[in-house]
């Protein structure tokens, strides 16, 4: 059987991605920064108080003290959003509010609360009664955070809510990202009906569409199509088809992989796809290939199958295709709570979930108690990661310790 790691260096290497394009910072939730960003105007943009209080020259007020407090008089109200600039001489000082441009002359704030008549008597006289610690004290400094022409967000980083506000803050009002990854959801199976109708026997309900879409989707993918098809004819070429009028970059196939007499994938694809056995479990058979530049993935049927083989191979290359930095989760190490049984010779992706109890020690177990059985939909539900077990390892013991993929 080929590894895990050998068949995601075949898909990897079938990645292309899309040229750029410039949108606005409105419309960049959830893309990828196809270059750096970089700031407009620096951050701050000028040195500004980082307190409400007085704008003073230190050393009028270096030894003031509640015992012998210094006056000083107000000759300036700088507001937020005000351009002024007022000239401070020795004994003056202004008022301002947080957020304000600092006067040129002034090289310290005084907090209202450091003084004696804090903001009820701030208009006329500054009496302070306790010394800024340093010169420069409560001052927010230009370009502290960021100097103009700096690189505020590198090129593969995901633009989330915190990123979007960097880039607003520092100018930044367009960027250039990576098009969403058009995908296309094919579910096969003569078996397969819609969630919710009557079953006669022998009939389930589709829940993989679902699933694959709403796992494209979480990965940055536009999913532009979806179907599904029987397990007789020429439905999977059908759909290829369709697929490439839309302009499809990746077309995902559940079912009709494996080695049974109605493999409908294989048979309709076998030409435009290579089906091999990996030594993962659940998920050891897959097709992969690519035709004009779109990939086209084979998962098996059993939703805890396309799930796993999903995370796996399809969403790193969804990823890679959006040229994001990182295209694995990250892993941690956690001890097993209980004891479970693993495939010989096969990497074992199994649900799990993290038990909390003791937040100190947090442990991993199966999330149901059918373990990893690929059909087990329901108990895929309660999963919030998986517990990576090496093909070499032939048994879980309470207490060993586990990789462990948080979702």
């Amino acid at each position: 059987m080929r590894t895990v790691e050998q068949q995601l260096e075949l898909v990897l290497a079938q990645v292309r991605q899309r040229t750029p394009v410039t949108v606005g910072i409105d419309d960049a939730q959830g893309l990828t920064l196809a270059s750096d960003a970089r700031a407009v105007t620096a951050v701050p943009s000028f040195d500004n108080s980082a307190m409400d209080g007085f704008a003073v020259r230190w050393a009028d007020v270096a030894e003031a003290a509640p015992e012998h407090p210094v006056t000083l008089r107000v000759i300036a109200d700088i507001p937020a959003g005000s351009s002024a600039d007022p000239a401070i001489r020795p004994g003056e000082a202004a008022r301002i509010m947080t957020g304000s441009p600092t006067p040129t002359d002034a090289d310290a704030i005084v907090p209202f609360e450091d003084t004696a008549g804090g903001l009820d008597d701030s208009l006329d006289t500054a009496v302070v009664q306790r010394a800024p610690r340093a010169q420069g004290a409560h001052i927010r400094r230009a370009a502290a955070d960021t100097a103009a022409g700096d690189i505020v967000l590198a090129a593969g980083t995901l633009l989330g809510p915190r990123q979007l506000s960097a880039l607003a803050s520092a100018g930044i009002a367009h960027v250039e990202v990576a098009p969403r990854p058009r995908v296309a959801i094919v579910s096969t199976g003569s078996e397969l009906v819609a969630a919710g109708s009557a079953l006669r026997r022998g009939q389930i309900p589709e829940s993989n569409g679902i699933l694959l879409a709403g796992l494209a989707s979480e990965a940055g993918a536009e999913v532009v199509l979806r179907r599904v098809v029987d397990d007789e004819g020429d439905g999977p070429a059908a759909a290829v088809a369709e697929a490439r009028e839309l302009d499809v970059d990746v077309i995902v196939f559940s079912g009709g992989v494996s080695a049974g007499a109605y493999e409908v994938v294989k048979q309709s694809l076998g030409e435009s796809m290579e089906f091999a056995k990996i030594a993962m479990q659940p998920g050891k058979p897959q097709g992969f290939g690519s035709a004009d530049g779109m990939l086209m993935f084979g998962l098996p049927g059993n939703p805890v199958s396309a799930a796993v083989s999903f995370e796996v191979f399809v969403r790193p290359a969804l990823l890679r295709m959006q040229g994001r930095a990182g295209i694995h989760r990250p892993q941690r190490l956690l001890p097993a709570a209980v004891d479970w049984s693993t495939p010989p010779g096969r990497r074992q992706y199994l649900p799990a979930v993290i038990d909390r109890t003791d937040p100190a020690r947090p442990v991993v177990r199966p999330a149901t108690a059918g373990g990893s059985g690929s059909h087990l939909s329901v108990g895929l539900g309660a999963a919030e990661a998986y517990a990576i077990v090496p093909a070499e390892t032939e048994r879980v013991f309470a207490g060993d310790l586990i990789e462990v993929m948080e979702l």
